[in-house]
C-alpha cells in the first residue's frame, strides 16, 4: 500500500518474519529509462518516510531495509533489495 508522510512516501510496505521492507516502485515506458529512475534524493525521501512509519508498521521487527522494484513493459520486474544504507 502507498503511504504518504510529510517527509516522503513509500509505495509498498512488506513484512516477512522479523524483517520489514519499505519499497519504492519505479515504472518507465522502456528499460533504458529505468537506469535514471532512482537516485540518492529519491532514496533519502523514502528513508525519511520509513523513519516515520517504522514505529507503526515495524513493531517487533529486527531488520529494516529499503528496496526498489523497477518495472518496464515486456520485462520481468527487477527487485533491488536493501539499497539504502544511509
Amino acid at each position: 500500500m502507498r503511504v504518504k508522510t510529510p517527509r516522503g512516501e513509500v509505495d509498498l510496505i512488506a513484512r516477512r518474519g522479523k524483517t520489514i521492507a519499505f519499497v519504492e516502485v519505479k515504472a518507465r515506458a522502456n528499460a533504458r529509462d529505468l537506469a535514471t529512475a532512482i537516485d540518492a534524493y529519491r532514496l533519502r525521501r523514502v528513508a525519511a518516510a520509513a523513519e516515520i512509519l517504522l514505529p507503526k508498521y515495524g513493531k517487533e521487527c529486527e531488520n529494516m531495509q529499503i528496496d526498489v522494484i523497477m518495472v518496464a513493459p515486456w520485462r520481468w520486474p527487477n527487485h533491488l533489495p536493501n539499497v539504502w544504507h544511509g
